[in-house]
């Protein structure tokens, strides 16, 4: 059911790469609350993925750009400007990606070079995102930044590897950032920290089917899906959450203040 909660609002969504990715699925459900908006990736991952056929169901226009050059985030942000006819009201940042992970490095034994440019992507590309939006004056006042995040950021998660610390430091720019575009711009900033998800980017984790049903266990309201974290996004988007800015919102059924569930004790006292 649609509300038209982002009627004549627009903004840029980053990092859908198919339908399985929240970031898509937060694109179709902006659309369906009268959201327009312009879709980016990286090139290469816009060869893996299929973002042409989101944009033709949306409406929508593909500019693509590195999060991790200056260059290209700044025409990204002019392009999508001029495309929208005006200033952006919302921007999703929807990237992560560790090098050590997919190349299975244990934490204990990182490649440095690879854990650079896994918090480049990562993380440092909020920083870059923002400063660039920042500096063009591009955000309309009362917009909303949002990117995604997890809780291994708080607490550990031995097979998460150098993911975590990346969410950790991407949380702490939300927060530090959200300072200055709230007090400057009137625009606000802040993560979402979600189940964990059958993404694309998800499963290449590890041990992620075992958690999944873990978490899914212990989470009094079961795990939040990709959709239901595409709904929370549109709300954070929408003039519902104008003083809301600098948090970091655990989007989990639950599962972030469950110290233990009966199923899970049920399971260990067999």
């Amino acid at each position: 059911m649609a509300y038209n909660l982002l009627k004549g609002k627009r903004g840029i969504i980053f990092g859908a790469l198919d339908s399985n990715s929240i970031a898509w699925k937060t694109a179709k459900r902006v659309h369906e609350e009268g959201g327009t908006f312009v879709l980016t990736n990286a090139p290469i991952a816009m060869r893996m993925g299929q973002i042409k056929e989101l944009a033709e169901q949306t409406g929508s226009e593909i500019i693509p750009a590195d999060a991790t050059s200056e260059e290209d985030l700044s025409n990204l942000v002019d392009q999508s400007v001029e495309i929208l006819g005006g200033k952006l009201d919302f921007v999703l940042h929807s990237i992560g990606m560790s090098v050590n992970v997919r190349k299975g490095r244990a934490y204990t034994d990182q490649n440095y070079d690879f854990s650079h440019k896994g918090w480049d992507i990562s993380a440092l590309s909020f920083h870059r995102v923002m400063q660039t939006l920042f500096k063009a004056d591009a955000m309309a006042e009362w917009g909303s930044i949002v990117a995604l995040t997890y809780m291994a950021a708080q607490r550990t998660f031995p097979d998460y590897n150098d993911m975590a610390d990346n969410k950790a430091y991407l949380e702490s720019v939300a927060r530090s950032f959200g300072y200055f575009f709230g007090k400057e711009k009137k625009v606000r900033v802040n993560t979402i920290s979600q189940s964990p998800t059958p993404t694309t980017a998800g499963q290449g984790v590890k041990g992620f089917d075992g958690f999944i049903s873990y978490a899914d266990k212990m989470s009094p309201l079961g795990n939040a899906t990709a959709l239901e974290c595409a709904d929370y996004t549109v709300t954070l988007f929408s003039d519902l959450t104008k003083k809301v800015t600098m948090q970091n919102l655990f989007h989990d059924g639950g599962f972030s203040n469950t110290g233990v569930s009966k199923e899970v004790m049920d399971y260990f006292s067999k």
